[in-house]
């Protein structure tokens, strides 16, 4: 039996940006059938490093923000950027950009920002009224607590958090920018 040959790893030709678009080497993949191969293929590793696996090769994707990114679909589902229906939302938060970042079985997804002028309606102050920008702002700004914005969504209320997008990777065990080990260097 034919074995594979040692084939190292790939690091820095994949990325997925932060409307959940492939690139290789910058340029956007628009190949509906290296697209769906990159979608069916994408996991990660027990370090929080996402890859696309093919064949014997692993090939590492930076992260231009999250690992999921989810888009809306219709006016009341969400889909990852890999096509997986979005059954739950266990979290959601703010960054200082503005970003909406919510919180799936899956991991951390960012709402593509295409998206982000839909869903501002269903950002709702602890009063119950819709945020609008100034209460936004503030929150983002402030940091006010996690009770003063909740996302209310297919009937559940999930409040909102403000968090910095250097805290996010740490907080979400992931590694936007994998690296080839070092040898001789722990894991």
């Amino acid at each position: 039996m034919l074995r594979w040959p040692n084939v190292p790893a790939c690091y820095g030709w994949l990325s997925l940006d932060r409307r959940g678009r492939w690139r290789l080497r910058g340029d956007p993949v628009t190949h509906c059938g290296l697209n769906d191969f990159l979608n069916r293929q994408y996991s990660h590793d027990e370090h929080g490093n996402y890859f696309v696996q093919n064949g014997p090769q692993r090939v590492f994707v930076e992260l231009d923000y999250t690992p999921w990114i989810v888009h809306l679909v219709a006016a009341d589902a969400l889909a990852t950027h890999v096509g997986e229906p979005v059954g739950e939302i266990r979290g959601a938060a703010l960054d200082e950009e503005g970003s909406l970042l919510i919180e799936i079985p899956k991991g951390i997804a960012l709402l593509s920002d295409r998206d982000l002028p839909t869903l501002l309606c269903h950002l709702h102050l602890a009063s119950g009224e819709i945020a609008d920008e100034p209460a936004l702002l503030a929150f983002i700004t402030q940091g006010v607590g996690a009770d003063a914005l909740a996302l209310d969504w297919q009937g559940t209320r999930v409040p909102v958090v403000p968090l910095q997008r250097s805290a996010v990777p740490g907080r979400y065990g992931f590694v936007a920018s994998p690296q080839a080990a070092v040898p001789g260097s722990p894991p």
